[in-house]
């Protein structure tokens, strides 16, 4: 479903009293009783206005042939309870547009009030199970929405958890600001997926720096999972002859660039010699509700997996093929410390909960890789997008826009500064602003009209009686 928040700045505070009744009603009933919703919000005289509100916004909604009059949640409702707690606690002040679809998520680009951008992604658990109903029969037999809405739960808990504890030990991750509910708010990379990119400079180099990163999660106790060309950013940054290093939009803010991404020409004419770069590519690691154990019954399988989707992205790819036929799962665990596996079950996200996540993700596939299935050197398709953390980039070597038009994620477009510029410049226009501001005009009501009602019969009748001169 998309996200739409027009209506999230003019709900009443009575109006979040209800949804958050009908919220709490869910852990126990399918369908919250009217009743129910009364006693939970303690407006039993005025709950029904509310619940109208509600379901005029399609924030709850009623089920068809229910044996009693009540209310469930939907995916909208979670998305709004979601999104004003964290508006509560300032982490995002306004909702930009879609910038990616996951296999079972959306990402959003968010900005802090300070304009600070970051990445919004809301778990739909349920989207990939209701495609494959058919072959998932047994385990949906017992599901219902609400049970969907607590494993996206689960999964962004779990995913947030095990992002602050590779970020509070240096792993290259998205930087976690915040977890409410099925959502998760990070920093946003402004790096491209590993799939978008043509060719590298170093293909040894990247290979085993990626590698040694499957290598040194297993040295914390974890195993990835989905470890391939979808979950992993490519940042470019540049190391000019200060010594520093620059990310490409610290580069332009530096030096002014034409549409082509070009230092202008000075005014004698005589091109301008750009001092001696070095190009580092440094690579992230996204999408982790998949994520196990070094004790999980399957972990040297995914741990295999995630080793042969690189070396076959890589041999497809980049025509690259190392002579190194590791690494190997035995010998990656020989030495463990400092067990991330294990902090992230004491930060809160139970041995019990893992069991339920992990049921979902094997019953329905959700863990399986991208693309997964093909023949053998079969070129992926080019329609899929990015995962989460990144803006969705246009392809390398494609023609540049034109001055009058902007760069879309659907659009083509040369990897420069100058791109990047404009795309962010695109993504902050039109961002919706979750509170009402001092000053700004209150929308326009439509007055209520009371419909026309047709005359009775009776009423013709009396009124012919009278024409002709009946006494009534």
């Amino acid at each position: 479903m998309k996200l739409d928040t027009k209506a999230i700045r003019y709900l009443t505070a009575e109006d979040w009293r209800v949804l958050t009744a009908v919220e709490m009603g869910s852990k126990n009933h399918e369908l919250v009783p009217t009743k129910l919703i009364g006693q939970l919000s303690g407006l039993r005289n005025s709950v029904h206005r509310n619940i109208s509100n509600l379901a005029k916004v399609n924030l709850i909604a009623k089920i068809q042939n229910a044996k009693y009059d009540g209310y469930r949640l939907t995916y909208g409702g979670l998305d709004y309870l979601a999104l004003n707690t964290h508006r509560k606690s300032t982490s995002i002040y306004s909702v930009g547009n879609q910038i990616g679809v996951g296999k079972e998520s959306d990402i959003y680009v968010v900005a802090s009030a300070e304009g600070i951008q970051r990445v919004l992604k809301i778990h739909r658990l349920g989207r990939i199970s209701f495609r494959t109903v058919k072959a998932n029969r047994d385990y949906l037999r017992n599901r219902t929405s609400g049970s969907w809405m607590y494993m996206s739960r689960l999964a962004a808990l779990k995913e947030f958890a095990i992002m602050k504890a590779l970020h509070e030990n240096d792993f290259p991750v998205p930087v976690p600001v915040a977890q409410s509910r099925h959502t998760i708010v990070m920093s946003l990379i402004n790096a491209f997926p590993l799939r978008q990119i043509s060719s590298v400079p170093d293909p040894a180099g990247l290979y085993a720096e990626l590698l040694a990163l499957i290598v040194r999660l297993a040295g914390v106790g974890l195993i990835h999972g989905d470890y391939n060309e979808f979950n992993i950013l490519i940042e470019e940054r540049k190391t000019g002859v200060d010594g520093r290093t620059h990310s490409l939009p610290d580069i332009e803010e530096e030096q002014e660039l034409d549409a082509l991404g070009n230092a202008p020409m000075p005014e004698g004419g005589d091109e301008v010699k750009e001092p001696a770069e070095s190009i580092t590519l440094v690579p992230t690691i996204i999408d982790f509700p998949q994520m196990v154990s070094i004790d999980h019954p399957n972990a040297q399988y995914y741990f295999d997996r995630d080793v042969a989707c690189i070396k076959r992205f890589f041999s497809r790819r980049f025509h690259f093929t190392s002579d190194d036929p590791g690494p190997f799962f035995a010998e990656s665990i020989k030495v463990v410390q400092n067990r991330l596996d294990i902090a992230v079950e004491a930060s809160g996200f139970s041995r019990k909960m893992a069991k339920e996540l992990d049921a979902y993700m094997k019953e329905v596939g959700a863990d399986g890789v991208e693309g997964e299935g093909r023949a053998e050197g079969e070129e992926e398709e080019d329609d899929s997008e990015p995962e989460e953390g990144l803006p969705v980039q246009p392809e390398v070597g494609t023609l540049p826009p034109t001055e009058d038009e902007d760069v879309l994620p659907s659009q083509g477009g040369p990897v420069t500064a100058a791109n990047l510029r404009l795309l962010h410049s695109s993504l902050v226009d039109g961002m919706e602003v979750l509170d009402i501001q001092d000053g700004e005009a209150v929308p326009e009501l439509v007055p209520a009209v009371a419909p026309s009602v047709a005359p009775s019969t009776f009423s013709k009748r009396g009124a012919a009686k009278a024409a002709a001169g009946w006494s009534i």
